[in-house]
């Protein structure tokens, strides 16, 4: 390894401002993941219901 590479410093961690963004708190609504999921699934299968069984 060259002499240049080693006086080199590490590079600070890709993640850190991440970690810091997620610990602040935010107004507006806290929705749960699992509910989010759930509604979608919800929307598509009323839209496949609703396609399927009135006739268009």
């Amino acid at each position: 390894m060259s002499q240049s590479k080693k006086k080199q410093a590490p590079l600070p961690a890709s993640s850190a401002g991440l970690l810091r963004f997620f610990e602040d708190e935010t107004k507006g609504i806290k929705v749960r993941p699992e509910l989010v999921i759930a509604m979608a699934a919800a929307l598509i299968v009323i839209s496949l219901l609703i396609r399927f069984l009135l006739p268009s």
